[in-house]
């Protein structure tokens, strides 16, 4: 039924379900082969729904009871916002991808805020929770867009994803200049390092796969030199490869999929090389099955996200993946994922 929707409608029915307990739940098979810790949390296993599915944060316990390591909710701007005009979500079922130029759409810090205190305070799970983190399209001074949300959620979440590398916002792509991303990131870290918080949560930066690597060398080492804690590689990409035969292959907006699998990993095997395995990376891009993760994993991934591949398999795939790793990893004789996280680098 629901694929007989309009890929947004789709979307909400699928969030309404979850959030009143209508999912599938698995069995949350996790064996201790797939377990690591990360930024002093454990982590059971390295597959979540990335950031723009729960934007949020209204269906944390049914995404969760799916079977994934941890969550990722957002991205959540200050200010509430509507996101660009629709529609602005395509389904390109030929090439297993979709387009969107949501643009942010979002409830706003203060209720996303609100729901994730309430889970926190109500359930058992200690599972790792992500926010990811935006700019409001029409801000005049987004910096200090994101100096609040941090400064709002670090007291609650186990890491924050400043999200640098939307293409579809006004303020998405301005801080990819070398310039300003040295500037917000040290004001960021400054806030992590501050005594009020005890605990403070990992920063990560997400980056976009469409920079050449020579410029994404110079971010990688302001990144560095920040101190960030982790790497999200990659957002959507606005390129069309050649090979897309669906209708919508031309409409505006980020490309995700199965056509992004290659150029995302491709961008994640250069990130791994160049920080030498310093900073945990999580693979995003294209993965729609066990294999796809397997690949990211080895090549330099601590932990993997999926949407668009939800869209397509279904919510079972997530469990099919655990499996699938399990039995790759035994096969290339892994006793943990963390033996073969970057393990492609090492062969070579």
């Amino acid at each position: 039924m629901l694929n007989l929707m309009p890929p947004e409608t789709g979307h909400a029915a699928a969030l309404w379900g979850l959030k009143h307990g209508f999912g599938p739940k698995t069995d949350n098979f996790n064996p201790p082969c797939l377990t690591q810790d990360i930024w002093g949390k454990s982590f059971k296993n390295p597959v979540a729904i990335s950031a723009g599915f729960d934007k949020n944060a209204i269906a944390i316990n049914g995404v969760l009871k799916l079977g994934v390591g941890f969550i990722e909710v957002g991205g959540v701007t200050p200010l509430a916002q509507v996101g660009n005009a629709k529609p602005r979500l395509f389904r390109l079922k030929s090439d297993r991808a979709a387009i969107n130029r949501l643009g942010f759409n979002n409830q706003g810090a203060d209720q996303v805020r609100q729901r994730i205190a309430d889970y926190k305070s109500s359930e058992k799970n200690n599972l790792p929770i992500g926010i990811n983190l935006a700019a409001n399209s029409k801000s005049l001074n987004p910096e200090n867009d994101f100096e609040v949300l941090v400064n709002k959620f670090a007291p609650l979440a186990d890491f924050l994803t400043i999200d640098i590398s939307c293409p579809n916002s006004e303020n998405g792509l301005l801080f990819l200049s070398p310039g300003p991303l040295e500037k917000l990131l040290d004001l960021l870290t400054n806030i992590k390092k501050s005594e009020k918080y005890l605990k403070p949560p990992a920063l990560l930066v997400k980056i976009s796969p469409d920079i050449d690597y020579k410029h994404l060398d110079v971010l990688l080492h302001i990144i560095q030199a920040a101190g960030i804690d982790g790497i999200t590689v990659c957002n959507t990409t606005t390129e069309r490869p050649s090979a897309l035969t669906s209708p919508n292959r031309n409409q505006l907006g980020g490309l995700s999929g199965k056509p992004l699998f290659s150029r995302s990993t491709d961008m994640l095997r250069h990130v791994y090389k160049v920080t030498e395995g310093s900073i945990p990376l999580i693979g995003v891009g294209g993965i729609s099955n066990g294999a796809d993760a397997y690949t990211k994993i080895c090549a330099g991934a601590s932990l993997v996200q999926l949407y668009t591949g939800l869209i397509y398999e279904g919510p079972g795939l997530i469990a099919r993946i655990k499996n699938d790793l399990i039995k790759l990893m035994n096969e290339d004789g892994f006793s943990s994922l963390h033996d073969a996280i970057g393990s492609e680098y090492y062969k070579n």
